[in-house]
């Protein structure tokens, strides 16, 4: 089997091969659905997981969401749900902790960025850049079953006695180094340790593949400049995941020294109650640069694939070619390397060096520029063009607006005076909810809905796609940006009850309004998931091979494509990706060969 796939792949990277893989033995539910090496079904599997997690995260968030809005009332389904962390139908303090911790970590690492990341790149690749599977189908698997091995350990840690972690989702030492400091810090924290340990092998496994393959494995005539953008956005994601992720393993290896080994990496000169710890020297501040060294190439990490996907979109569906095609790849790669360059701007008011400061200010603000170039390119994209006003059309054009909204008040946090006041405020909610949790939303629907076709060979259901559409995007609205208001007001993050401050007393009926905004989203959340998996079976079936009119070669495999993805031999590539609307035909294929006349790229 493995000689057999050696084989196809090496053939498969000259650009041909005569006959796709055959299969020696009958395939099993086992081989098919679980142990697959098929990157078609390792792309389900890592979607239905992030799923999975999304309403588990999601959930969460609401249920958080009804104590802040409503922090007088005490509702019984909270005590339904979580027994004596809220006795009598209110949260306690210690347990929201707990509840934020969690929601944060599995939205940003189990959905935005395993479930997104893994499911389009294994999805996309092989399939558009022309290779029978992925560089190495077997890590390929291997990286799913560690992420969902992770995914299993975390959601463990919210049945231990002592509930999970809770030191916020950057488990800051000393809480988190601490197992006498709280509940949350005790076998909660070793759980999310070793839950985070499993993530990053996996991906790591998973960008080290993806790198092999967009690298090695393109067919033939297809050239790096030939890629649609979703595989450079992919490849450049995959950069940054296998340079950082290993920073923040570090820095949890050395949290468990401190916790278990009486190391003191972050310890020094504390007291708990009352009585003196043995640790000198260390320094809880390192650990904020190991960690925010992978903190903040993890926003691009979840924010850079969703790109890709919206630039395709954008130019599918607006029939015209992409706009600055080489001006889109320079800002991908010009925010992977700024990204490496200012993780200090989360850490302005940890005592560090006020002209240090100022460098980390310029370089923040640098990366507006490539997002901007990016933005005017989207723009220009569908300036003008024949736009359908498809459910992934919109939530593609949803991401550009939300993506402006949210980048905008990065450029009044990444300023270190401004950051002084703003800091630990409902402001930095908002900032980073809108511009990568809200935006790498719409960007992973928009995938979501426009590739279904090629996952399942069905449509999703429009009607509820143009609803899931239209109130996410009302309620995101309404849901983070008052919350812009609160934080310039000084109202703190990370508050379970602010009734008793006078100065916040504005708000209450504001914060009623977000919990209602933030219940109705949910809700349409669950519609989409309903849309999914009921389209998944019974969704209206697609006819023809290339439903979107598109060009790239994913839409040149049969409707159902086996393993190995093409029947007979992979296509040849003789033109870019965005041959839309040109010498007078709506879209020409990238395997069509270029006319005498013809300019090419």
């Amino acid at each position: 089997m493995s000689d057999t796939l050696h084989i196809q792949h090496e053939v498969a990277s000259h650009g041909h091969s005569g006959e796709p893989h055959v299969h020696h033995q009958k395939e099993t539910f086992v081989s098919k659905y679980i142990f697959s090496m098929d990157h078609k079904m390792i792309a389900k599997q890592f979607l239905v997981t992030g799923i999975i997690w999304a309403i588990i995260g999601g959930l969460f968030s609401v249920l958080f969401r009804l104590q802040l809005g409503f922090p007088d009332q005490s509702f019984p389904i909270l005590e339904t749900f979580f027994g004596r962390w809220a006795e009598g139908g209110k949260i306690k303090p210690e347990f929201y902790y707990a509840l934020t911790t969690m929601h944060g970590t599995v939205l940003i690492f189990f959905v935005l960025t395993a479930g997104l990341s893994g499911t389009f790149a294994n999805l996309l690749i092989p399939l558009q850049v022309g290779a029978r599977d992925m560089a190495s189908p077997f890590m390929n698997m291997l990286s799913f079953w560690l992420f969902f091995a992770a995914s299993i350990v975390m959601l463990s840690s919210l049945f231990t006695q002592t509930g999970p972690a809770a030191g916020g989702w950057t488990v800051y030492p000393p809480l988190s180094a601490l197992g006498l400091a709280s509940q949350g810090s005790k076998s909660g924290m070793d759980l999310w340790i070793i839950a985070m340990t499993l993530f990053v092998a996996s991906q790591l496994l998973g960008g080290l593949n993806y790198i092999s393959t967009i690298l090695n494995m393109r067919t033939k005539g297809m050239s790096m400049t030939r890629m649609p953008l979703t595989i450079w956005a992919i490849l450049f994601t995959a950069i940054l995941g296998v340079l950082s992720f290993p920073v923040l393993l570090s820095g949890l290896v050395l949290l468990m020294f401190d916790r278990h080994l009486g190391t003191s990496f972050y310890l020094s000169d504390i007291f708990v109650a009352g009585q003196a710890l043995p640790n000198e020297g260390g320094s809880a501040i390192l650990y904020q640069h190991l960690f925010w060294f992978l903190g903040h190439p993890e926003v691009y990490i979840i924010i850079l694939p969703t790109m890709g996907l919206a630039s395709e979109i954008l130019a599918i569906n607006s029939r015209k070619p992409v706009f600055g095609y080489m001006a889109m790849i320079a800002s991908l790669m010009a925010i992977c390397v700024l990204a490496f360059l200012v993780w200090a701007h989360h850490m302005f008011v940890t005592g560090l060096n006020p002209f240090l400061g100022s460098v980390f200010v310029l370089l923040t603000l640098l990366i507006a520029i490539p997002s901007a170039i990016k933005v005017f390119n989207w723009i220009t994209t569908i300036w003008r063009g024949n736009i359908r006003f498809t459910p992934a059309m919109l939530f593609a054009i949803g991401f550009v607006s939300i993506f402006i909204s949210g980048g905008l008040t990065g450029i009044w946090l990444g300023n270190s005076t401004i950051d002084v006041h703003l800091h630990d405020t409902m402001f930095v909610i908002a900032h980073f909810h809108i511009v990568m949790g809200v935006s790498a939303f719409f960007g992973m629907f928009a995938g979501i809905y426009h590739w279904f076709p090629k996952l399942f060979g069905r449509y999703m259901n429009n009607t509820l796609g143009y609803i899931h559409f239209w109130v996410t995007l009302a309620c995101a609205y309404l849901i983070f940006w008052p919350m812009h208001y609160q934080g310039m007001a000084g109202m703190p993050r990370r508050y379970l009850d602010k009734s008793s401050w006078v100065s916040f007393s504005q708000f209450h009926s504001l914060d009623a309004m977000i919990t209602i905004a933030t219940i109705i989203a949910f809700s349409v959340q669950l519609m989409f998931v309903f849309n999914y998996f009921y389209s998944m079976y019974k969704g209206r079936r697609v006819r023809s091979q290339n439903p979107w009119g598109a060009t790239t070669l994913e839409w040149t495999t049969p409707i159902h494509p086996g393993h190995g993805n093409w029947e007979g031999e992979i296509p040849e590539v003789h033109r870019w990706a965005y041959d839309y609307g040109k010498d007078g035909r709506d879209f020409i294929p990238q395997t069509e060969p270029v006319g005498e006349n013809e300019s090419t790229h």
